[in-house]
């Protein structure tokens, strides 16, 4: 059978989701886990993988396997291997044809900024600290430059390995709460760094250091060199995917992590 799984961690302490030999990933502790729980070798495969540092409310991975439990034994039983900071919030048994990563539809991700004068020291690894006073009318102005169907070269890492540059952002808006700025960002897929980089930009533009336009200016160069700086890994979230409501997937709604 095949099972998906919706898992949320704190990507503080891995380095990133994929499995590597330099050190511990949140995928290899989660195949781990199954494995026990399985009684065999078990490979997972994910929506998105994310960077060293970065955080999920809502990753989704599939796995395959002929060990028989209940799914509520899969949940109790790879909950019980894991690590405090990692946790499978459901489990569903999936028709073969799902596929974590090339059946998602949209993919959800956040960017949060502590907006204060003196660093925070409560949430100092889920945030990123930005002193300056950011203005949010001046953000979303930016934002609106990079909604649609862009080549986003400009935006992605100088090392991304994808073999387009083009991706669709259907949703780009900055909201506030208190002392938090959240840049919120659905897209039908995204390149190495791409959420990080554009935070970068919005936060330049936020801070008045640039006019709205230059986000245009910078996706039109098509030149990463002409971009911003990459925001900081501990701020970003992957808030979850959408798939074809065929899948019976769990639906939760997804806000700012403090609100």
């Amino acid at each position: 059978m095949r099972i998906a799984l919706g898992i949320e961690y704190q990507g503080t302490h891995y380095f990133g989701w994929q499995r590597q030999v330099s050190g511990p990933t949140v995928q290899s502790v989660i195949e781990a886990a199954i494995t026990k729980v399985a009684n065999h070798s078990v490979s997972t495969y994910c929506a998105g993988r994310t960077d060293s540092g970065v955080h999920a409310f809502e990753q989704v991975v599939h796995f395959d396997t002929f060990a028989k439990r209940s799914m509520d034994s899969w949940l109790l039983g790879i909950n019980s291997y894991l690590p405090s900071d990692i946790c499978v919030r459901w489990v569903v048994e999936v028709s073969g044809d799902f596929h974590a990563r090339f059946s998602a539809l949209k993919r959800h991700y956040q960017y949060v900024i502590a907006n204060t004068h003196i660093q925070p020291g409560l949430f100092c690894q889920h945030a990123t600290w930005c002193y300056r006073p950011l203005d949010i009318q001046l953000m979303q102005e930016a934002a609106q430059y990079l909604i649609g169907e862009h080549d986003f070269s400009s935006y992605r890492a100088l090392r991304c390995q994808a073999h387009s540059p083009v991706r669709t952002i259907y949703q780009l808006y900055v909201e506030q709460h208190n002392q938090y700025v959240a840049i919120n960002v659905s897209a039908n897929g995204f390149l190495h760094h791409m959420v990080r980089n554009i935070a970068g930009v919005l936060m330049a533009v936020g801070a008045a250091r640039h006019k709205p336009v230059w986000a245009k200016h910078i996706l039109e160069a098509r030149d990463r060199t002409q971009g911003g700086m990459t925001a900081d890994a501990k701020g970003l979230y992957f808030i979850g995917v959408d798939y074809s409501s065929e899948f019976l997937l769990p639906q939760h709604k997804r806000h700012f992590f403090l609100k």
